[in-house]
């Protein structure tokens, strides 16, 4: 895909009191202020002298008011429900808990809104508010890395991608978690008005006009507590213990007593996530720790780790967190606060340290994990796929298929309808 085409038709043709240019945010009580910024600075304020078209923006409560959100600040919406009648885009910017049930007439006002042609946009939480409006069944959608398992989970419909920072489907969008509603807004001006429009606006926020890569660098893969009280509780602990062995998906499978198709359904209904991607993860986050807390050499750290050779590892490592090991270990050992001791072998290195390591202007590389999901034998844990993609900008390739994303190519960070 090129680096600024066009969004997809949505196939539905705006309904004449609807305009493109007036935007309704949707805010509900609990939710949190950051991400609920974040679409009324991008549309609601007049940037005209730098480049940047005007959007006429509607804030509008979803429930009756006061809202709370972050700190205990109490705001109030100058629009209800009845504004989202005019907006050809509306953005629920953020939801107050994902277990939790949206209001009914929120629901039934963004239901209408899609069937009169309005483009309807999700940051982060608010994912799970399209989802309850059933906007997301059978469409490609993404949110923050840390709830995508239990959005899989709970809507067993939507295809959950955790590794993108939006997905653009065209009359539905969504994105990741926090700063990643700003790639979205940034996109959809890009869409509206061109790179140029979406360029000052993003010299004006002092962000980049596109990020490169996706959530794969921030992901914890740990499962969700949902499944302490399942049966493959059991089978999950038994690999975390076990990850210094070489063993694929199909001994899980066997200790859980299914056949490989009906592991990989069960695996992916709990946790959103493709078994032989969560376990090649974890094999990397287990690498993380030997390299941040003992002096084993990459090829020790490699087969303590499960993987058949170091490169291997390097392959998944540097796919995953865009770095070597060895630059990994070096840049960390480089930041560690001075005087701080190593720590011996094995034991925990300094908290909070971890993030800071990985680093942040480096694109990650070619994700395609779900290409060994079809592979088989012991070394399909643990295979590094080639170093080849399918000819994207900037020249990151994507997975060939797998349970989130169905095959379609896109940019860095982003996936639209084809």
């Amino acid at each position: 895909m090129s680096q600024d085409s066009a969004a997809p038709e949505t196939g539905r043709k705006l309904s004449g009191r609807r305009r493109r240019e007036v935007v309704a945010v949707l805010l509900f009580s609990g939710g949190p202020i950051f991400e609920s910024s974040i679409p009324l600075s991008v549309f609601g304020i007049d940037r005209q002298d730098a480049g940047v078209p005007r959007y006429r923006l509607l804030v509008c409560a979803g429930e009756d008011g006061p809202l709370r959100t972050t700190g205990g600040l109490e705001l109030t919406a100058p629009y209800g429900l009845e504004a989202i009648s005019r907006a050809g885009t509306v953005v629920v910017p953020a939801w107050r808990s994902i277990t939790s049930p949206p209001p009914a007439e929120a629901l039934d006002a963004l239901r209408r809104a899609h069937e009169e042609g309005a483009r309807i946009v999700g940051l982060c939480t608010g994912a799970f508010v399209l989802a309850a409006a059933g906007l997301l069944d059978g469409r490609p959608a993404t949110t923050h890395w840390m709830y995508a398992p239990t959005l899989a989970k709970r809507y067993p419909s939507v295809h959950v991608d955790p590794r993108e920072l939006f997905v653009d489907d065209g009359d539905v969008l969504t994105s990741a978690g926090t700063a990643a509603g700003i790639d979205l807004c940034l996109h959809i001006v890009r869409t509206d008005h061109g790179t140029e429009a979406a360029g000052a606006l993003a010299r004006r926020l002092v962000v980049p006009p596109r990020r490169s890569g996706g959530q794969e660098r921030y992901l914890d893969r740990s499962l969700p507590e949902e499944i302490g009280a399942d049966p493959l509780a059991e089978v999950v602990a038994w690999a975390l213990e076990h990850l210094h062995e070489q063993f694929d998906v199909e001994t899980l499978a066997a200790r859980a007593y299914m056949s490989r198709r009906t592991f990989d359904r069960r695996f992916r209904s709990l946790t959103g996530s493709a078994p032989l991607q969560w376990l090649i993860t974890q094999r990397v986050l287990q690498a993380q720790r030997l390299l941040e807390t003992s002096d084993y050499s990459v090829d020790e750290v490699a087969g303590r780790c499960g993987f058949r050779s170091p490169v291997a590892l390097r392959g998944h490592f540097r796919r995953q967190l865009g770095s070597s090991p060895a630059a990994y270990r070096a840049a960390y050992r480089a930041r560690r606060p001075q005087g701080d001791p190593a720590g011996p072998s094995g034991q925990p290195g300094p908290p909070g340290v971890v993030e800071s390591m990985v680093p942040s202007q480096v694109p990650s590389a070619a994700r395609r994990a779900a290409a060994a999901s079809t592979a088989t034998g012991p070394a399909a844990a643990s295979a590094a796929p080639p170093e080849h993609g399918h000819g994207h900008a900037h020249g990151y390739g994507k997975p060939h298929a797998d349970a989130f994303t169905g095959g379609r190519a896109a940019l860095p960070g982003q996936r639209s309808a084809p």
